[in-house]
């Protein structure tokens, strides 16, 4: 009597021939969806992965990305950025990027004069922007396009405006961390980069070759071996990086090898998937996820999003997105939510897992490579991914934030993509402390206020934001007016002015100083 009706859970129990039959003899368990998609999808895109990074392509895309930005303040982080979105089409793992872009860029971001967490907080939101983004937009989008029964170019397609906000909010923010740390351009030495496009462009061609050939209808399965074999040919362009036998074998064994932990835990996520579905526990979560939300669609994104996030600390990122399609995707459709748009939010916060504490993997292995404090890092991280985490929510709370998922006439598509680049930027004023000067706690405030109410993506509340933030943009103006204008540029808003670094707390300081001193 205790226990409400909506609260109790349980079922009359099945005997171990059942369950051994729901598990391991049909299509629901161990040989379901997730391990169809690793055994058919997964293996080829992993060995193409390697094949492009025994190729020279993961050297290329650095140097690239190093060349784009030249020597600018604000270049080490974009160029940080650049290469993690490159990188992650050959790794397709946020950690794995993590890893491999700060042995590289970490000692560039320190030279620029990027404190420890900082510089961490950048190179996970760079690496988990790979698994976030076309074309490869890691293991859960095959999963996507098999549950929802599309291609896997139309989920590409679904990921495309977010990826564009995420990535958006990551050079703002490092727009900001430019000027409130001040850092310095870093002279790097690298071929021009009209010569890497002519001489080593053709590392381009084969991801390019997968869109095309999906487009024109082919399966993502036959797209990736012609790329394989096309990244395969176009090795012998290089002298250095062709592939005679000993490096196919080792591209084949590095994609095999690689495949094994994905594999094993879409099986181990197949039985979960077959148990939930035999006893309804995914229909009674997502009814409790409901009734505790009494029905309201705002409260019910948040109650998922937290518990996607607690899956998501100890499963890694496919499992984490398999279980929550089954257990948490119903309660949106219930309220009437479209099943893509549901499935996105919930790939987006499975990803959001690996940069979310106590664990954040990619937080984890940046501060681990910067030397920082983990924790520091994951939340700064936050600050740098805080898009990610909320865009999402645009896609369930009202019709028109599909048009983030391009679905709608192309006038409210493009209506739609203004509108929340400019909740991006209102956000990155909230959280990086900065518009045309330091700002402080009340233009932030209502910056921050401005861009939850633009998300929306309703008229009326996007009229609202639209003016908050107005109040904001003038509050700013007239602050840096009254203490003198430009003048204001090198004040500190939170601490004292001597510390040096605007907006930077002592612990910054102290950190940027450390880096900037020679090895």
């Amino acid at each position: 009597a205790l226990i409400p009706d909506w609260a109790r859970v349980g079922h009359v129990g099945y005997g171990p021939n059942r369950i051994v039959g729901q598990t391991y003899m049909g299509l629901e368990g161990l040989f379901g969806v997730p391990l169809d998609v690793a055994a058919t999808y997964l293996v080829l895109f992993t060995i193409y992965g390697a094949v492009l990074e025994y190729s020279g392509a993961g050297k290329y895309f650095i140097d690239v990305s190093f060349a784009t930005f030249g020597q600018s303040r604000s270049g080490p982080g974009r160029t940080t950025t650049l290469a993690g979105f490159l990188l992650g089409t050959v790794s397709g793992s946020g950690t794995a990027t993590t890893v491999t872009l700060g042995s590289v860029a970490w000692p560039i971001l320190r030279r620029a004069g990027y404190p420890q967490a900082e510089g961490g907080g950048v190179l996970a939101a760079a690496g988990i922007g790979a698994i976030l983004s076309p074309p490869t937009l890691g293991a859960a989008a095959f999963i996507i396009a098999e549950f929802l029964g599309v291609s896997y170019l139309q989920v590409l397609l679904y990921a495309l405006i977010p990826s564009l906000l995420y990535y958006l909010g990551i050079i703002l923010a490092i727009e900001a961390d430019a000027r409130r740390f001040r850092t310095q351009g870093v002279d790097i030495e690298t071929p021009p980069l009209g010569y890497l496009l002519w001489r080593y462009g053709y590392h381009f061609s084969s991801l390019l070759l997968i869109v095309v050939l999906m487009a024109i209808g082919l399966s993502p399965f036959r797209a990736v071996f012609y790329a394989t074999i096309a990244a395969f040919l176009l090795s012998f362009l290089s002298r250095e990086y062709r592939m005679g036998p000993r490096r196919i074998y080792d591209a084949l064994v590095a994609g095999a090898m690689g495949v094994l932990p994905v594999a094993a835990t879409c099986a181990a996520a197949g039985i979960i998937v077959a148990v939930v579905t035999l006893t309804g526990l995914g229909l009674k979560l997502s009814s409790l996820i409901i009734a505790l939300a009494g029905g309201a669609l705002l409260l019910t994104a948040l109650y998922s999003a937290v518990a996607i996030l607690v899956l998501g600390l100890a499963v890694p990122v496919t499992a984490s997105f398999i279980i929550s399609a089954v257990v948490i995707a119903p309660a949106f459709t219930e309220l009437g939510v479209p099943t893509f748009a549901a499935y996105m939010f919930v790939f987006y916060y499975a990803v959001l897992s690996e940069v979310s504490p106590p664990t954040a993997l990619a937080a984890v292995a940046a501060s681990a490579i910067t030397g920082g404090n983990a924790f520091k890092t994951m939340m700064l991280t936050w600050k740098y991914t805080l898009p990610a985490f909320l865009v999402p929510f645009a896609f369930v709370l009202s019709p028109n934030g599909q048009g983030l998922l391009l679905q709608g006439p192309l006038l409210q598509i493009g209506l739609t993509f203004l509108v929340s680049s400019i909740a991006v930027a209102a956000l990155a004023v909230a959280t990086g402390a900065w518009l045309f000067g330091p700002a402080r706690i009340p233009e932030r405030v209502l910056c921050g206020a401005a861009g939850l109410l633009l998300l929306y993506l309703e008229p009326f509340w996007v009229g609202i934001g639209l003016g908050v933030l107005a109040v904001g943009v003038v509050v700013h103006l007239v602050g840096r007016r009254v203490v003198g204008g430009n003048s204001n540029e090198n004040a500190n808003p939170a601490t004292e002015p001597a510390t040096g670094i605007p907006g930077a707390s002592a612990e910054a300081k102290a950190e940027s100083s450390r880096a900037e001193r020679p090895d």
